[in-house]
């Protein structure tokens, strides 16, 4: 079974070396492939993504899930492996991704822990032990068999937000899905941009809206109005 791994990425220069160097250490007994699909950042994160050794696709057009969804059909592993640039990605994934699926999963996630010793973000990582849709984000990566995906129809596009939520939903109701006992690292930046209580504000005031099948539009306004997104 071989991997590819798809990163959307706008504006991640910072980032998006770092991650593939350890995308390609870590998974380098199986060369697993790298596609980043960069929404044109003006930041030089394209460049930056190739000369750490990915191949880059500019993205169609802008939004993650569509991102996503353009990597995914440029890809040609039998697992598509979902990654955020901000997220350090954890040493074994290739190995540990394998034996979810062939133990008959076909989808999952890891738990995740934040690089900030923050107590309440303590607090938030280890509610991703649970297996609650509330405890699930992009952040802690997403790793899904080609046909599965396929048959899902992919992220929906019109999710500005929310479309790992929505496909994670999707994917429980016709399949497995397992969370990986170990954490990857993700990124507090939003918290530092914003208080704790604002990001949970606004996370909970999405869920509502996504809940209460609320436009996909009016979630995404409403949410970034309520984030600061420095």
């Amino acid at each position: 079974m071989t991997i590819s791994i798809i990163i959307p990425t706008y504006n991640e220069a910072a980032n998006i070396g770092r991650l593939v160097q350890e995308l390609r250490h870590y998974g380098s007994a199986e060369a697993p492939e790298i596609l980043v699909v960069d929404a044109k950042s003006a930041d030089g994160t394209a460049e930056v993504a190739r000369q750490a050794g990915a191949t880059v696709l500019p993205a169609p057009k802008p939004g993650r899930a569509a991102q996503m969804n353009h990597g995914a059909a440029h890809a040609t592993g039998d697992i598509l492996y979902f990654v955020h640039a901000d997220v350090q990605i954890h040493p074994d994934f290739v190995a540990t991704i394998r034996q979810a699926v062939a133990e008959g999963y076909p989808a999952g996630c890891y738990r995740f822990r934040f690089d900030s010793k923050h107590p309440l973000l303590r607090f938030n990582s280890y509610g991703t032990r649970f297996k609650g849709i509330m405890s699930r984000g992009g952040d802690q990566t997403l790793f899904v068999t080609r046909e599965l995906f396929g048959q899902l129809g992919g992220f929906r596009e019109q999710f500005v937000v929310m479309e790992d939520f929505d496909i994670i939903q999707r994917i429980r109701r016709v399949a497995r899905f397992l969370i990986v006992p170990q954490d990857v690292v993700v990124s507090a930046r939003k918290y530092e941009h914003n208080s704790w209580l604002r990001v949970q504000l606004a996370n909970l005031t999405a869920f509502s809206l996504y809940f209460l099948k609320v436009s996909p539009v009016r979630i995404a306004r409403t949410y970034k109005a309520m984030i600061n997104h420095r």
